[in-house]
């Protein structure tokens, strides 16, 4: 798990056809006090609805997100799962 900020959002013209309709977000890895690392992943964000701001919860695992996903083939390895309202 990565807990990190969405910093920003990619609009795509051309994708894989498992991506029409759902968002992709950019987030800024955070460190457990709170302080960014300056390294990021994309995350697909298909049901939690984060924004930029939002301090969120990843999953960084393929395996895991397609079951979230409940698709064995869906070409997805990161996948936003929460979004923290509170931290400590």
């Amino acid at each position: 798990m990565i807990l990190g900020t969405v910093i920003g959002s990619i609009d795509s013209t051309i994708n894989h056809r498992y991506f029409d309709g759902k968002k992709m977000m950019i987030v800024e890895k955070m460190k457990a006090d709170g302080t960014l690392t300056g390294d990021y992943v994309i995350a697909l964000d298909r049901s939690v609805d984060s924004g930029v701001g939002d301090v969120v919860l990843v999953l960084d695992e393929g395996n895991s997100a397609r079951q979230i996903l409940d698709s064995s083939d869906a070409p997805v390895r990161t996948l936003i799962v929460g979004i923290v309202d509170q931290a400590g």
